[in-house]
């Protein structure tokens, strides 16, 4: 069957029914605990798949065509305004698209919503009377109210993991954009016109290579691991610390962040945000540094004191930094990043480390078979209860 067309408007939807022959499933209106008798014909489940522009409507329905294949399903597709519209937050949850009406004139009479941004708000739990499993395609579910989710008796997913490899990937390049000043290169080329990079050979304003350059990975979950062993093969010195990771590391283990940023020109980092990462990398540990040395996040903008940052690139305390995440999202206009920007000192993504099209498929995929395992009574790989 060919794939549903996705809705190209905000708030627009679109439908598809695709039949099945399974004849032992659970029903849709009790979550995998009350398989129907064996010659009743299994209810059709009722999905509603709220994309957007990154995650779209039509991936999510091919993946979940390909786990429901046997049984008989329904798909209403909604594609909310995230990334051309911002997401912020929606009544009582965060990171969602404005879409509170629209969400919930879909779930009237669905059983399962999948979605990236949709906001899962009480009001929306209130008017999906029918609604049983919200799977949202990203790394945690700040969109949704989960104690309302609880209330109404929805069980909530999520999709770790579904951006791990691209976050890597984009880490190791920025990392190489600022040791070999590749932005700053092309600048003056591709935009001045100027073939004035010989001053770019001169021992003092060479950049660094990886090749036995000692490298510090602050957190080793499932990026920062990628991230070592890619560094690895780029020869470097790979340098871990991760209090909360057991067994062997890629790399030497190293038992406390201050004898980390000691004995490293790169420091890389891959923590968790918490309240006790919050601020982790202030003015004290900047100073901890090796003179020169390069400072890499694409992982929480707030893990990095940013006034304490721009001190030590306007020192000279570092030679480098590059960032994907800031500590306020847009970066605010005036913000002492831009005037730094302008110089060979530091480079900026907007965010960027987990925009490829795998992403968005990986995350559909994931989304997908915990609709699978539900609609076949199987326990849920990544449920929060």
């Amino acid at each position: 069957m060919t794939p549903a067309t996705p809705a190209t408007t905000p708030g627009t939807a679109s439908t598809t029914t695709t039949p099945g022959t399974a004849s032992k499933a659970p029903s849709t209106t009790t979550p995998a605990t009350a398989p129907e008798p064996a010659s009743a014909a299994p209810a059709p489940v009722r999905v509603v798949a709220a994309g957007d522009h990154f995650v779209l409507p039509a991936l999510i329905t091919s993946a979940v065509r390909e786990e429901l294949r046997d049984r008989p399903f329904s798909v209403r597709e909604l594609t909310l305004g995230w990334p051309l519209e911002p997401f912020g937050r929606v009544a009582e949850v965060e990171e969602a698209s404005d879409a509170e009406e629209e969400l919930a004139e879909a779930l009237a009479d669905a059983d399962v919503l999948v979605t990236q941004m949709g906001p899962v708000t009480e009001r929306v739990l209130a008017a999906a009377h029918r609604l049983r499993l919200v799977v949202v395609c990203r790394g945690g579910p700040v969109n949704v109210n989960l104690r309302a989710a609880r209330a109404h008796g929805v069980r909530v997913c999520f999709a770790p993991g579904r951006n791990a490899a691209a976050t890597a990937e984009f880490t190791v390049g920025l990392l190489l954009a600022a040791l070999r000043r590749i932005p700053q290169a092309h600048d003056l080329l591709a935009r001045q016109g100027s073939w004035g990079g010989a001053a770019y050979y001169t021992y003092e304003n060479s950049g660094l290579e990886l090749e036995d350059l000692p490298v510090g990975l602050v957190g080793y979950g499932a990026v920062g691991s990628r991230v070592a062993r890619v560094l690895g093969a780029f020869g470097a010195r790979v340098l871990v610390h991760d209090p909360y990771v057991r067994g062997e590391v890629h790399g030497l283990r190293v038992g406390s962040l201050d004898e980390l940023l000691g004995r490293s020109r790169v420091i890389s980092l891959h923590a968790r945000l918490t309240p006790e990462t919050r601020g982790l990398i202030g003015a004290r540990e900047l100073a901890l540094l090796p003179p020169g040395a390069v400072l890499v996040n694409v992982a929480r903008g707030p893990l990095v004191d940013e006034q304490a940052l721009c001190e030590a690139l306007k020192n000279g305390r570092l030679s480098a930094a590059a960032l994907d995440t800031f500590e306020q999202e847009p970066v605010p206009p005036g913000s002492p990043l831009f005037d730094l920007a302008g110089t060979e000192r530091l480079v900026m993504t907007p965010h960027l480390g987990g925009a490829s099209r795998a992403v968005a498929e990986k995350a559909a995929r994931i989304a997908a078979a915990e609709v699978g395992r539900w609609t076949r009574g199987e326990p849920l790989a990544h449920c929060l209860d």
